[in-house]
């Protein structure tokens, strides 16, 4: 089954050329069927690559899936055009009177900061709060899993001593979980962050369970609040170039940069990226559209309230 998306929203042609089913909602309203619909809260700068990637995962699964973007109003993103957010955008005030059946929070290059010093800081508590009674499943990613788990719970992020940078193995610490159903012994992800949270931290949250870790990249998948609540440290829906524009571009700014671990073959920025987290990725997002919210959710939406 398709993704549905606004008509002319820039992914279409993208997923299209990959073969990805995507259904504009010309065509959407004429099926008798309730879709899941799904919330995205973009914090990252680049508004269009994130939506592409995300909606890349969404698309790659059975179910259909009415896809809502919102932004943050409290802040003004610099490097989306005004057009493309007006078009396809909307606010928490248009919609915290709607459910949904599932909702993903983005990471923000923000990390390096105070959450409380972010300048939407207040409104994205305010939504983390309201996902509690009108969603159903929320993903938290990246600095978007930090912020959720230190409004929920409390725990903390702490500075590395250099940028956790690369694609890295990872494994399943509770492997019961049908979040990982198909997963192999050793997986990869990549990471690209400056600070991280401690696995006591975590471990200390009544109900929660760490699905999955690195060795070198720490905690990577938690559960919480009975699969309501799931918070990813990592990007798996990474395209194959990004850790690649991420890297170039801190050279050409002279900043501390090393090369990505386990991404270019030899370690040689000249050659074309090994990729070898995407099935694992389609995975991670098929599981949870199909475990934790298709087969969970309720059919009237006013019911999670």
């Amino acid at each position: 089954m398709p993704i549905k998306i606004p008509n002319d929203l820039p992914a279409v042609q993208t997923l299209a050329d990959e073969n990805i089913f995507v259904m504009t909602e010309t065509r959407a309203i004429t099926q008798d069927i309730r879709p899941l619909k799904i919330v995205l809260l973009n914090l990252m700068p680049k508004k269009i690559e994130t939506e592409t990637q995300l909606s890349r995962m969404l698309g790659n699964t059975p179910l259909q899936i009415e896809l809502t973007l919102i932004r943050t109003s409290s802040h003004v993103s610099q490097n989306t055009a005004q057009q493309h957010l007006l078009a396809f955008y909307q606010t928490f005030d248009d919609i915290k009177d709607q459910t949904f059946d599932g909702m993903i929070i983005t990471g923000a290059p923000v990390e390096q900061m105070e959450f409380e010093d972010v300048d939407y800081w207040d409104e994205l508590c305010r939504i983390m709060d309201w996902s509690r009674t009108h969603v159903h499943s929320t993903m938290h990613i990246c600095w978007g899993a930090q912020a959720g788990l230190y409004y929920h719970y409390g725990v903390k992020k702490y500075p590395l001593e250099k940028k956790l940078f690369g694609v890295f193995p990872h494994k399943a610490d509770y492997q019961k979980s049908i979040l990982l159903r198909g997963f192999d012994d050793v997986f990869y992800v990549p990471h690209s962050r400056h600070t991280t949270i401690r696995r006591e931290d975590v471990e200390n949250i009544p109900g929660a369970k760490i699905l999955a870790s690195s060795d070198e990249a720490g905690v990577h998948i938690i559960y919480a609040d009975g699969g309501k609540q799931f918070f990813i440290l990592g990007h798996a829906e990474y395209d194959p170039l990004t850790l690649d524009a991420e890297y170039k571009r801190d050279v050409s700014q002279g900043l501390p940069i090393e090369v990505p671990k386990n991404y270019y073959p030899d370690d040689d920025p000249t050659k074309a990226p090994v990729v070898n987290w995407r099935a694992h990725a389609n995975l991670l997002y098929t599981n949870w559209l199909n475990y934790f919210v298709y087969q969970s959710t309720p059919y009237d939406l006013n019911e999670i309230k």
